[in-house]
C-alpha cells in the first residue's frame, strides 16, 4: 500500500525533468541503456514484500547521500566520469526542507572569511559554467556585488584582502558615490563600499535540476524518498541500508546538509544545524531593484552581517541576516512557524537602508545553516568510516561552491585526494 500511495502523490506534482521519466521511486533517463558503460551486470537483486517495502541489492562505485546542491553535483561529476553511481535523496529533488532551496543565491569571488575562498570560487565557476553547457540552461547571472559597511569592519576589509591578494577586479567606492550609481541604497556618510563587477546571483534550485537532469542522462541512478538507516563498512565495500532497500558500494560521499551529523558522530557536535528565515520584499520603484541597477550584496553593521539579492524568478527583493536569530536546531525539530520577530529581524534593514524606496514583505521563508565554530567547511574522510567522505557545515556561505565541490568529491571518492587545495576544511582540525 506504501508504494500505491507515494505514486499517487508523484502523478499530481509537476515534473522538472524533460526527456526523463520516473518509475516508482527511481528516475532514468527514457530510453536509458548501460551499453555505454559496459556490462549491465551490477549484480542487482529485487524481492518486494507484502506491506510493498522493496528489498534491493546493487552495487556501484559511489553512492551519494543528499541530493541538495552539493549531492546532486558529484552525482553529475561522478556519472560525467563514467562511474557508477546512485544519488539517495530522503525527499524529492528540490525540495524545500534543507539548506539547498529559497530559489537563488550569490555568487562572487572576493570572500571576506578567507582569501583561500577565492581559488576555490574560480574551480568552481569553471563547472558552473560547464554545466551550463552541458545543460543548455543558464544559472548564473552576472550583478555585480557589493560589501557594504564601515572601513574597518569585518566585511569591508576582508573583501579588499581578498581583491588585493588575489588580483581581482574591484573598486573601493564612498557611500554618496554607492548611492548615485545603485539609489536604491541610502548609506550613512562613514560607510563605504566595495564592489567586484564579477559577481552575481546563482538560480539554486535551477542548478540542482540540471545537476540531476545531466547526471541521469550520463547513466547514473537517484533514488528518491528513501532514507537512509544504517552505513556498514567491510573490508572492501560499504553497504547503505534504507527504509526502502539495501545498496553496496566501493565508497560513499555524505552530502546530507543538516542531517550529517546523524552519520559523522566524530565530528557532530562540530556541526551544528541553525534555524534561518529570509525574505522577499515588494519594491516601490521597481527598476531601482533589478539585476541591471541593484546588485548582490554582503552588508555588515552593528546589528550583524545581511545579505540580499535583485529580483528575479519571483516578485520581491530577497533578503536575509547571516545567523538570524541563532537559533540552534535539529533537522527534524527546527521551528518553520515564521513570527512577528523574525519579520522585524529584517525590516529593521529595509527601512534603515532603503526607506520608502522598498515596501512590505511578501513572502517569508524556513530553512536551515549548518555550521561549524569557525564557519569554514569540512571535506574529508569520516574517520569512522575509511571509505566514507562527508561535506558539510557550509555555514550558510557555500552553495557558491557547490559545482567545484562536487568535482573535489568525486576527485576524493576515486583517487582518495584532489589537486585543490582543501586544507582548510580538513575534519582533524577539530581534533577528529
Amino acid at each position: 500500500m506504501l508504494e500505491v500511495k507515494l505514486e499517487e502523490a508523484w502523478q499530481e506534482e509537476a515534473w522538472p525533468w524533460g526527456g526523463l521519466e520516473r518509475s516508482g521511486h527511481q528516475l532514468r533517463c527514457c530510453g536509458r541503456t548501460d551499453t555505454s558503460r559496459g556490462s549491465t551486470d551490477m549484480g542487482d537483486r529485487t524481492t518486494t514484500i507484502a506491506n510493498g517495502t522493496r528489498h534491493v541489492s546493487r552495487k556501484y562505485d559511489v553512492i551519494v547521500i543528499g541530493l541538495g546542491g552539493m549531492g546532486s553535483a558529484a552525482l553529475c561529476a561522478l556519472a560525467r566520469r563514467g562511474k557508477r553511481v546512485l544519488g539517495i535523496e530522503q525527499f524529492d529533488i528540490g525540495h524545500d526542507l534543507g539548506s539547498s532551496a529559497a530559489g537563488i543565491r550569490i555568487y562572487r569571488f572576493a570572500q571576506f572569511l578567507h582569501p583561500a575562498y577565492v581559488p576555490l570560487m574560480h574551480h568552481a565557476f569553471e563547472h558552473w559554467s560547464r554545466l551550463e553547457r552541458d545543460a543548455e540552461e543558464q544559472v548564473l547571472f552576472r550583478t555585480g556585488g557589493l560589501d557594504v559597511g564601515l572601513p574597518a569592519s569585518e566585511v569591508v576589509t576582508g573583501a579588499k584582502l581578498a581583491c588585493t591578494q588575489h588580483g581581482l577586479t574591484h573598486e573601493v567606492l564612498r557611500a554618496k558615490d554607492a548611492m548615485q550609481r545603485f539609489p536604491a541604497w541610502q548609506m550613512s556618510d562613514d560607510m563605504e563600499a566595495v564592489y567586484q563587477p564579477d559577481a552575481g546571483l546563482l538560480a539554486a534550485d535551477r542548478a540542482i535540476f540540471a545537476h540531476v537532469r545531466v547526471a541521469l542522462r550520463l547513466g547514473a541512478d537517484v533514488q528518491v524518498r528513501e532514507r537512509v538507516t544504517a552505513i556498514t563498512e567491510a573490508r572492501d565495500h560499504v553497504t547503505i541500508q534504507t527504509s526502502r532497500g539495501r545498496y553496496e558500494a566501493g565508497q560513499v560521499i555524505l552530502t546530507a546538509g543538516p542531517w550529517a551529523a546523524e552519520w559523522a558522530t566524530s565530528i557532530g557536535a562540530k556541526v551544528v544545524p541553525e534555524r534561518q528565515v529570509v525574505g522577499w520584499f515588494a519594491p516601490r520603484v521597481n527598476a531601482l531593484f533589478g539585476r541591471a541597477a541593484f546588485p548582490v550584496f554582503i552588508a555588515e553593521d552593528e546589528t550583524g552581517v545581511y545579505y540580499g539579492l535583485p529580483e528575479h524568478d519571483r516578485p520581491g527583493m530577497k533578503l536575509g541576516r547571516h545567523g538570524h536569530r541563532h537559533e540552534v536546531t535539529t533537522p527534524d525539530d527546527v521551528r518553520r512557524e515564521i513570527d512577528a520577530t523574525d519579520e522585524a529581524v529584517l525590516t529593521r534593514f529595509t527601512r534603515r537602508y532603503y526607506g520608502d524606496r522598498l515596501g512590505g514583505v511578501l513572502a517569508l521563508k524556513t530553512c536551515m545553516y549548518t555550521n561549524t565554530p569557525d564557519s569554514h567547511f569540512v571535506i574529508d574522510r569520516l574517520p569512522e568510516h575509511g571509505r566514507s567522505w562527508l561535506a558539510a557545515g557550509f555555514s550558510g556561505h557555500g552553495y557558491k561552491f557547490c559545482a567545484g565541490i562536487g568535482e573535489i568529491l568525486a576527485d576524493l571518492a576515486i583517487d582518495g585526494s584532489t589537486r585543490q587545495d582543501i586544507s582548510l576544511f580538513s575534519a582533524g582540525r577539530f581534533g577528529a
